[in-house]
C-alpha cells in the first residue's frame, strides 16, 4: 500500500523523470563532451536548475514537509540553528 497520496506520488515522479532528464543532457555536455553553444549552455542549466527546484519542493510534498518556512541562507549560517 502507497504512503503517499496517489496525486502528490505522480507530481513527485514526474518532476523526478523531468530533473533526470535535463542532469542527463548536463552530463552529456559536461562530463562527456557533447558540443553546444554558450547560449545554449546557459539555456541548459537554466532548465535543470527550474527541474531541480520543481523536483525539490514535490519532494518536500511527498515528505509531508511545508516548504514556505523554509529559506535559503545567504550568509553561509546554519538556519536550522
Amino acid at each position: 500500500m502507497p504512503l503517499a497520496d496517489p496525486t502528490v506520488a505522480a507530481e513527485y515522479r514526474e518532476a523526478w523523470e523531468a530533473w533526470q532528464k535535463q542532469i542527463e543532457h548536463v552530463h552529456r555536455v559536461l562530463l562527456d563532451g557533447e558540443a553546444i553553444r554558450p547560449d545554449a549552455l546557459k539555456g541548459l542549466l537554466n532548465r535543470e536548475a527550474r527541474a531541480r527546484e520543481r523536483y525539490d519542493a514535490a519532494r518536500l510534498r511527498l515528505l509531508g514537509i511545508d516548504a514556505s518556512g523554509l529559506t535559503t541562507s545567504t550568509s553561509g549560517e546554519n538556519p536550522f540553528r
